[in-house]
C-alpha cells in the first residue's frame, strides 16, 4: 500500500516499493480549526504547504518550516519528510510545532493524538512519532499547528569570502554576539553563484522591530544588505536549491550529513555545492550521480536524502543508523504489523 501527497518528493528517502493500492490525501485540503488569537490551527494533510502559509500572512503569523518542494508540497508531506529550512536555527523543526494529530492506521481506525492545546503534556505523543516517518507507520489525515506571529520587520545580510576558513570565523563571531538571526547559512562557492554571489557566503536574517533591526545593521556593518524583494527572492533560492538542483541535474543526488556547529568545515565537499544550516548543524552537498555520492559518503554519518529512483535499488542510503534503530522497528510492527504501509521509505531499511 502507498500513501502519497502530491509526489513532490518523490525522490526522496528510500525506493518507492511497488504496491496493489495508492491512497493519496490530495483530496484532504480543508482548516478543520483556525484560532488565530490562540495562534493555533488543524489542517487536513493535502492542503498545499503555500495555501497554508498565504492563510497564515494574512493575520500576520507564519509556520516558518521554510521546507524545498514548498510550491508543490502538502502540508502532510512536509510534517512525513519533517522538512525545514533555514529558519531553523531559530524556530525549529516540525517537531517543535506539532501539537496534534488526525491519523489512519492500517486496519482503517482514525485516531486523534493531541489537540489544540499549545501546551499539551498529557500522556504519550504518538504525533511525533508520524514525523518524518514518510508513512511508514500510518497516514495522517490532518495536522494541528501551533504558530508564530510574523516579524514586523526584516533585513538580510551576506559576506563574502576567500576560504572557508575565513567564513566559518565569520560565522562563529555572530553565533558568540547578542544577535540572535532567525536564520544563518553557509553556501559553497558553487552555490553561493547560483544566488548571484561570491566565495564561500555567510547569509542571515534577522526580524524584529526598527531598533532590532538598526542594531543588526551597525553590527553587520561591511556586509551585502538585502531588503524587500531582493531578500525575499534570495531565500527563496535558497530554500528551494534542492529542487532546483535535481530539476537541472536529472541524475543529481543530495547528500545530508549532520554535525556538530565546530566540525562543520570538515564535511563541505570542496567543488560542489553545498547549503549548511551553519548555526544547526546540518550540511547538503548536491552531487552529479549517485557513485560520487556514495564515494564522498565513505567513513562519514549521513543519508543519501535524493537520488534516482533507478539508483537506489542495493545503494546503502542511510549510513550505520544509531541504536534506537532496533526501536524504530518494534514500532513499525506496532503500527502495521503486515508490513503494507510504504515498505522501504525510510531510507530503504523500513
Amino acid at each position: 500500500m502507498r500513501l502519497t501527497g502530491r509526489d513532490s518528493k518523490r525522490n526522496m528517502a528510500g525506493p518507492n516499493a511497488p504496491a496493489d493500492v495508492e491512497i493519496s490525501t490530495c483530496a484532504l485540503t480543508q482548516v478543520r480549526k483556525y484560532e488565530p488569537g490562540d495562534l493555533t490551527i488543524s489542517v487536513e494533510a493535502g492542503m498545499p504547504y503555500v495555501e497554508l502559509a498565504a492563510l497564515l500572512a494574512g493575520h500576520g503569523q507564519m509556520l516558518p518550516l521554510d521546507p524545498p518542494f514548498a510550491g508543490e508540497g502538502t502540508v502532510g508531506g512536509v510534517v512525513a519528510a519533517n522538512l525545514s529550512g533555514p529558519r531553523r536555527r531559530l524556530y525549529g523543526t516540525a517537531r517543535d510545532f506539532v501539537i496534534g494529530m488526525r491519523l489512519a492506521t492500517a486496519e482503517g481506525k482514525l485516531v486523534e493524538t493531541g489537540g489544540m492545546v499549545v501546551k499539551n503534556v498529557a500522556g504519550l505523543d504518538i504525533s511525533k512519532l508520524l514525523i518524518g516517518s514518510f508513512g511508514t507507520l500510518a497516514a495522517m489525515v490532518s495536522v494541528n499547528f501551533k504558530l508564530a506571529p510574523a516579524p514586523p520587520e526584516t533585513r538580510s545580510f551576506a559576506f563574502e569570502f576567500p576560504t572557508l576558513e575565513e567564513a566559518l570565523i565569520r560565522r562563529d563571531a555572530i553565533l558568540a554576539s547578542v544577535l540572535q538571526p532567525s536564520a544563518i547559512d553557509l553556501l559553497s562557492p558553487e552555490a553561493a553563484r547560483r544566488a548571484g554571489l561570491d566565495g564561500f557566503v555567510i547569509a542571515l536574517q534577522a526580524g524584529g522591530n526598527e531598533g532590532v533591526i538598526r542594531r543588526y545593521t551597525k553590527e553587520l556593518a561591511g556586509a551585502r544588505v538585502l531588503e524587500g524583494d531582493e531578500e525575499g527572492a534570495f531565500w527563496t533560492d535558497i530554500r528551494e536549491f534542492t529542487p532546483r538542483f535535481l530539476a537541472d541535474t536529472p541524475s543529481g543526488v543530495v547528500v545530508r550529513t549532520p554535525v556538530a556547529v565546530s566540525r562543520m568545515g570538515s564535511v563541505i565537499p570542496s567543488g560542489r555545492p553545498a547549503v549548511a544550516r551553519a548555526g544547526s548543524g546540518v550540511v547538503y552537498s548536491y552531487f552529479e550521480n549517485a557513485a560520487a555520492a556514495a564515494e564522498w559518503l565513505k567513513g562519514k554519518r549521513g543519508v543519501i536524502e535524493f537520488a534516482p529512483e533507478s539508483d537506489k535499488d542495493g545503494r546503502e542510503l542511510w549510513c550505520a543508523p544509531s541504536g534506537d534503530f532496533e526501536l524504530m522497528q518494534r514500532l513499525k510492527r506496532l503500527f502495521d504489523p503486515q508490513n503494507l504501509l510504504n515498505r522501504g521509505r525510510l531510507y530503504g531499511r523500513i
